[in-house]
């Protein structure tokens, strides 16, 4: 399938609980970028944050949510959402972020051909262009992920990883947030490097409608950055098959279910703190355990810090059981 061909998504209508409904995703992002009245500027809206075929569409039409969809994924962007509780904190990292990918991606024409945004609320959303038009896959979105991953964490800046689930919903621009009654504002590169962020909310009070911009330069060092991106995500795939395929042992069906599967929301901390646990009662290394069920973690949608924290407290769990210190996992 070719990127042309990636030409649906879905949209919400209300809170993220809302009906999925399928869209020409370039044509609905196109409208609420320009504040259209037909997008509702002046309601809460979701697009997805990736694009899909005609398998998508039968999809949701059959099942009515796009959860459980497996198929190729595409994005004309690669987008990070920094979120902050003082969105003062967030816009300083926004800045720093900024400024790294700029740096990093020299061949962009213009400091705009970026896309920022104020989310509405305590953060910040910066998309990148992929102007090398990598097509589309089934790992398009893990792909993301790990580009995103490298670069934010070359710079000291944690983004939320959820945004690279599949079927994610993404705020989309110019739309309003429930809370506060800001919009999703764009920002031009130096209203968001100079404004403060009192200046900021002042702005965000109304909505404010854009063309989107035709970018056309291709940075060679984006490019190079995806095909490596790329590369790491398909020997991630193949280890993994491999551990499917290997016998289970005395492992709990659980533990393997979310090494397979991950979990849901509201389920993931516990079942990846089990899982964790599970794997130190034979003795696995902390390094065996991080590399056996970091990647399914962050697949579900929690940060890299939060995998992070999730298994080292099961093994220290586990620890403790096997020491007679600890209660029931």
């Amino acid at each position: 399938m070719t990127s042309s061909a990636a030409r649906f998504g879905f949209r919400v209508v209300g809170g993220v609980s809302e009906e999925r409904r399928t869209v020409d995703a370039a044509v609905a992002f196109a409208a609420h970028c320009a504040a259209d009245p037909k997008a509702k500027p002046d309601r809460e809206c979701y697009l997805s944050a990736f694009r899909f075929g005609d398998d998508f569409r039968a999809y949701l039409d059959r099942h009515h949510t796009p959860k459980g969809y497996a198929g190729a994924g595409w994005s004309p962007y690669l987008w990070f959402d920094i979120d902050r509780e003082d969105p003062a904190v967030a816009l300083a990292d926004a800045r720093r972020l900024v400024g790294f990918l700029l740096f990093r991606y020299t061949g962009f024409a213009d400091d705009d051909d970026l896309l920022y945004f104020f989310s509405g609320r305590k953060g910040f959303h910066v998309g990148v262009p992929l102007t090398h038009t990598p097509p589309p896959s089934p790992a398009f979105h893990r792909v993301c992920r790990h580009l995103a991953l490298l670069n934010s964490t070359e710079v000291g800046v944690v983004v939320d990883s959820s945004v690279y689930t599949l079927v994610q919903p993404f705020r989309a621009p110019n739309s309003r947030h429930p809370k506060t009654g800001l919009h999703k504002r764009r920002l031009a590169h130096a209203e968001l490097m100079k404004l403060s962020i009192e200046r900021i909310r002042e702005l965000a009070a109304e909505p404010f409608g854009f063309e989107v911009p035709t970018v056309t330069a291709v940075p060679p060092e984006l490019a190079e950055d995806w095909q490596q991106a790329e590369a790491a995500v398909t020997e991630q795939q193949m280890a993994r098959r491999e551990r499917h395929a290997a016998p289970s042992g005395r492992l709990n069906r659980t533990t393997l279910e979310f090494i397979r599967d991950g979990a849901e929301v509201g389920d993931r901390h516990p079942r990846l703190f089990r899982a964790a646990a599970n794997l130190r009662e034979f003795a696995a290394p902390p390094e065996l355990i991080h590399a056996l069920l970091t990647e399914a973690g962050l697949d579900c949608g929690l940060s890299p810090s939060d995998v992070r924290r999730q298994i080292d407290c099961g093994i220290v769990h586990a620890d403790q059981q096997a020491d007679g210190r600890g209660g029931a996992v």
